[in-house]
């Protein structure tokens, strides 16, 4: 896509979609991990009754902000990177 408002070609429509996939993916499971470590002591081991609130409630509150978060680097990043060439190994036309 060389100009504002070009179209895509197909490659570049399923890069795209794999993009956002694996974003949504691994944003999906940091969010469950993160939200596991910090509230699954709480709902494990019997706690003192205002950690034992406090922790999940600590989760619920962190977990959203890591999936967006994971998200918008994952997609932001995906669209500096620059093209690759069209010949691997190859960086001088003359080679």
């Amino acid at each position: 896509m060389d100009t504002y408002g070009g179209r895509r070609n197909k490659a570049e429509t399923d890069a795209v979609t794999v993009e956002i996939g694996y974003a949504l993916c691994s944003a999906l499971f940091a969010a469950v991990v993160l939200f596991g470590a910090v509230a699954g002591p709480a709902l494990q081991f019997e706690l003192p009754g205002p950690v034992e609130r406090l922790l999940p409630r600590i989760g619920l509150t962190i977990a959203p902000v890591v999936f967006v978060a994971r998200v918008i680097s994952v997609l932001v990043r995906f669209r500096q990177q620059s093209p690759q060439p069209s010949q691997p190994g190859r960086t001088n036309p003359d080679s």
